[in-house]
């Protein structure tokens, strides 16, 4: 959902589209990866951007979660001098590797190996959207519910004044039946919607940017 496939412009892009007008000062997109999933091959090999003309670096892939970007984090925010990072992982991770009560173990690693590479890193933590296995997987459902539920809580309880943690509110009127293109990635309404959350969230709470208006 944020690494994006091929001929996406991805929610990345729309953010960065919103700060450019919305932000008072210099920044910039940074992670060690720069490409998309291509589908064809099955691999993040696809430089096939609908406008690639941002920054374009990231740190995400395709079936990658909380598990798979807690060993790599750390060594992320001190190469790349990354000072806020914006999250949304989980969906993977329940649904094929760990249960709610494990993945928020991980959320917190996450959390402790950023704040060990830059102590004052701020985070916007995103809960996990739903997806269209939610309508005919009951267990499943439970499991994304229960996570949200406990990461509300583990963001509340990691806080702290020097190194924030902010839990961003999921678009309300985000819905996989209309917003994405197969159930679970988003589609251009989805991308606006995923990159408004983060920009109101970081506006309200941080100051950073402004209201965001889809561009």
């Amino acid at each position: 959902m944020t690494i994006g496939s091929a001929g996406e412009h991805t929610w990345r892009y729309r953010l960065w589209r919103h700060l450019r007008t919305a932000y008072d000062g210099p920044f910039t997109l940074v992670g060690p990866r720069e490409t998309l999933h291509d589908p064809v091959s099955d691999a993040p090999t696809s430089s096939a951007y609908a406008d690639p003309d941002f920054p374009r670096a990231h740190l995400a892939g395709w079936g990658e979660g909380w598990q798979h970007m807690t060993p790599l984090i750390g060594e992320t925010v001190r190469s790349c001098r990354a000072d806020v990072l914006l999250v949304s992982l989980g969906l993977i991770d329940l649904g094929f590797y760990t249960n709610a009560e494990q993945t928020t173990d991980n959320v917190r690693a996450f959390v402790a190996a950023a704040r060990e590479a830059y102590p004052r890193v701020r985070m916007a933590v995103m809960p996990v959207i739903r997806n269209i296995r939610v309508e005919s997987d009951p267990a499943f459902a439970g499991q994304v519910a229960r996570f949200n539920e406990l990461l509300a809580k583990t963001v509340a309880d990691l806080d702290e004044a020097g190194s924030p943690l902010l839990l961003v509110p999921p678009p309300a009127s985000y819905d996989f039946r209309t917003d994405t293109y197969d159930g679970t990635h988003p589609n251009e309404s989805g991308e606006h919607k995923i990159a408004g959350a983060f920009a109101e969230a970081m506006w309200r709470e941080w100051g950073l940017g402004g209201p965001y208006e889809a561009a």
